[in-house]
């Protein structure tokens, strides 16, 4: 019955990419455009479940959460971001939930964006985005002492240090996002702050690779002044450029050239790394991953990463590309920055923004031939954190339960009717996606915007020790404009999802 009702978003998606030609006409109905003030309502009545199940908050008020872990005796633990998109700054914190609702600080400060955590023999493990200065990976013990496993990573750009995992293999993996929307520095970037902070940054690869020679022209809003000095209007040759050519794997303001050679390096953008227990120098498992966000082993051991794909923003945008499931391989390229789940997006009838050319490959040579992906999310669902069952007493042993945090439109593209805002089951022998957690009411839009109090932003689904209790962790209010991204902070919830009769 309910996942009759999705049918209308994705046919609209379809719709979208048929009628292309309309698409600059039409506005944006996305999830976050909606206004929001005062306190968060929470009510679990609003969320539908499947038959048989049943939803609970279990932590109100949290300030911007993004993980959730539990330790050996079964307990509650979540980690607080302490920023987020719209340049919102807070302090990052590992809090253990008690049971009557209360929280214990167990470590804070660090590196933010905290974004994620796992605890594994007595410690915890949190991937530190690094926004400000640089990713790192920590070790945190029970009583709060930090021991940092690596640092530097490059991860001042648009996408952070995700993670992190361990394998069965003893090793911790976490997933490096890209400094870009689609490999080129630009505008979209200097809005979303980190090119002022950091003029010179850009993507890394993974392995040497050699450059088309393509370059984008944009506007320089860096060096740029309101005033020229006197001798720079005698002299306009003197002036700071009013505009700036760019290229691929290069800082912004700086052209390339065919047959150019990058070097890679590790640590790269784009890649899943790993690194021993203890710390150390990291390997690079895969990369060409555009943001590997979610990562989570299977119940037969395999390694599997949730990758947030192209938006249709910034010199090089890339239209009608949704979130992906992969099956990670080592030593495999997945595509980024040229393809699509597999597909060449130099496909202007697919992959060009409407109104604008295909995307042209900024590679003369491809590393490899990228696989195709265990399952395609919405487009700009964002596919984040996710876990698998393995305890029968839940059900759907061997699927994959995924948070779908939901559209940032219009800045990352346009859509017609919100998309993600919930949580989705996902069959990874032939990819079926079900809803599993949504909101009630006529569009899967996030509760700020249909009046209710469910979900806002799913960002992270991760089982308890047992296996019987699937834990949600809500980012919370997030809204968006034309002008960027408006976060609203303590209004995140930690929800909880078991089969009825069941604790």
């Amino acid at each position: 019955m309910h996942a009759s009702r999705l049918n209308p978003v994705y046919l609209s998606m379809v719709l979208l990419v048929s009628l292309s030609g309309c698409y600059s006409a039409l506005n944006s109905n996305d999830g976050g455009q909606t206004r929001f003030s005062g306190t968060r309502y929470v009510d679990p009545a609003d969320v539908w479940v499947p038959r048989g199940y049943r939803i609970e908050p279990v932590m109100e008020g949290l300030n911007f959460p993004t993980g959730v872990t539990f330790d050996d005796q079964g307990r509650v633990y979540v980690v607080e971001s302490g920023y987020s998109y719209g340049e919102v700054w807070a302090q990052p914190r590992l809090l253990r939930i008690i049971v009557n609702g209360a929280a214990r600080v167990i470590a804070r400060d660090g590196y933010a964006p905290w974004n994620g955590v796992t605890f594994y023999n007595g410690n915890f493990y949190v991937a530190e985005g690094g926004e400000a200065a640089g990713g790192r990976v920590v070790r945190i013990a029970p009583d709060g002492t930090v021991t940092t496993l690596i640092d530097n990573l490059p991860s001042v750009g648009d996408h952070h240090t995700n993670g992190p995992v361990i394998g069965p293999d003893g090793y911790l993996y976490f997933g490096q996002g890209t400094a870009t929307n689609s490999g080129i520095v630009g505008l979209d970037d200097y809005r979303f702050g980190w090119l002022r902070r950091f003029p010179k940054f850009h993507d890394i690869p993974g392995q040497d690779v050699v450059l088309a020679g393509v370059n984008y022209e944009t506007n320089n809003p860096l060096s740029r002044p309101r005033r020229l000095k006197w001798y720079q209007k005698l002299l306009p040759f003197l002036a700071p450029p009013r505009t700036v050519i760019t290229g691929a794997y290069v800082p912004f303001g700086t052209p390339t050239g065919r047959g150019q050679i990058v070097r890679g390096e590790v640590p790269c953008t784009g890649a899943i790394m790993r690194i021993p227990l203890e710390g150390g120098t990291a390997e690079l498992v895969a990369w060409g991953l555009r943001n590997p966000f979610g990562l989570a082993f299977s119940p037969d051991g395999r390694l599997f990463a949730t990758e947030n794909q192209f938006d249709v923003r910034g010199s090089r945008p890339v239209f009608g590309t949704g979130d992906l499931l992969w099956e990670i391989k080592p030593g495999t390229w997945y595509g980024w920055p040229d393809y699509f789940a597999g597909l060449p997006i130099n496909n202007g009838n697919r992959f060009g923004a409407p109104g604008g050319p295909a995307p042209t490959f900024l590679l003369a040579r491809h590393p490899g031939r990228p696989p195709r992906p265990v399952a395609k999310f919405g487009v700009h669902a964002s596919a984040d954190g996710f876990d698998f069952c393995r305890e029968r007493g839940f059900g759907h042993v061997g699927d994959a339960f995924v948070a779908e945090f939901g559209d940032m439109a219009p800045l990352t593209g346009k859509v017609e009717a919100p998309v993600g805002f919930r949580v989705v089951r996902v069959e990874p022998e032939g990819g079926i996606i079900h809803p599993f957690a949504v909101n009630r009411g006529r569009e899967d839009a996030p509760a700020s915007k249909v009046g209710t109090g469910g979900l806002e932003r799913p960002i992270a689904a991760r089982f308890d020790p047992s296996g019987e209790a699937l834990y949600v962790v809500d980012f919370g209010v997030m809204t968006t404009d034309s002008r960027g991204v408006h976060a609203v902070e303590n209004t995140g919830v930690l929800w909880r999802i078991t089969r009825e009769g069941r604790r």
